[in-house]
């Protein structure tokens, strides 16, 4: 099964390249310009991920890469800066990058050199959380936190601990309110069209068109005409399809949080719902 894998798994970007080939006619894939798509986790990557993989219909790219160029690996080890940037910088020509990581100054310079295109896609807090917590209990064993979260009671109790974050016995996670600070970093970021998931779900043709809008400033020309460009995306957008799908919907923490967890939040984060704009007090 292993091996099997394996193949499958080294003959992908082949046979990607061979439809791509057959789909645009050519055997060059320089021409659209570079594309990475990032993401907040649990904060609709693999929605983006469907978006980006409906380019390869709009557009001559080649393929959207199998595996996301991450901060932190899945056995939980903080990768370097220097791995990252190599992860970022041997994305093949044509090929169209996505991943989880950090707006450092040496992400932020080679992603947002002239000619490429940035996509980061963000999440309310609230609703951000409630994945997270039902993610690592519940779908995910390898999840640093999974065995905590089993070890408490019941899904409120988890949900404090998401919030507050936690140090102890070899376990380390950040509040909410710490979680939040990369986001800003990244909506501060010129080069950089950063993405609601509450807009590509309520308000989801203008927001796909402000993605098609940032390739075109590139001076690029999109060979497909705008409509059937959008309807192939809308199409392409199917979240039931996610191994991590769960919901798909926005404003879902209300059913979970209590007045408890609603007061705690607001200790521990402050007024960081009002500065992402997701409250215009903290009166919620």
């Amino acid at each position: 099964m292993a091996l099997m894998q394996a193949l499958r798994r080294f003959a992908r970007p082949y046979g990607k390249t061979a439809q791509a080939i057959l789909r645009w006619r050519r055997l060059s894939f320089h021409e659209a310009p570079p594309v990475f798509g990032n993401a907040k986790p649990k904060s609709g990557s693999h929605l983006l991920l469907q978006i980006l993989n409906g380019f390869t219909r709009i557009m001559p790219y080649r393929y959207v890469a199998a595996d996301p160029v991450r901060t932190i690996t899945k056995e939980g080890r903080r990768r370097t800066p220097e791995e990252i940037l190599a992860d970022l910088k041997s994305i093949p020509a044509g090929v169209i990058g996505w991943g989880y990581v950090d707006a450092t100054p040496q992400n932020a310079s080679f992603l947002t050199s002239a000619g490429r295109v940035n996509y980061f896609i963000y999440r309310d807090p609230r609703d951000m959380l409630v994945s997270h917590v039902f993610f690592a209990a519940d779908m995910h064993e390898e999840h640093g936190m999974h065995a905590y979260y089993q070890s408490l009671p019941d899904f409120g109790e988890r949900l404090k601990v998401a919030i507050t974050g936690i140090e102890r016995d070899g376990l380390k996670m950040v509040s909410v309110k710490q979680r939040y600070e990369g986001v800003f970093q990244w909506l501060e970021t010129p080069g950089v069209l950063c993405i609601r998931f509450e807009d590509l779900i309520n308000n989801r043709d203008a927001t796909l068109n402000d993605m098609l809008d940032e390739v075109e400033k590139t001076g690029y020309r999109i060979p497909t005409p705008r409509e059937r460009a959008l309807a192939v995306l809308r199409e392409a957008i199917q979240p039931k399809k996610s191994h991590t799908f769960r919901s798909g919907k926005t404003g879902g923490w209300k059913q979970y949080f209590t007045d408890e967890h609603k007061s705690l939040f607001k200790e521990v984060a402050g007024d960081l719902l009002v500065r992402l704009g997701y409250e215009k007090n903290n009166d919620w």
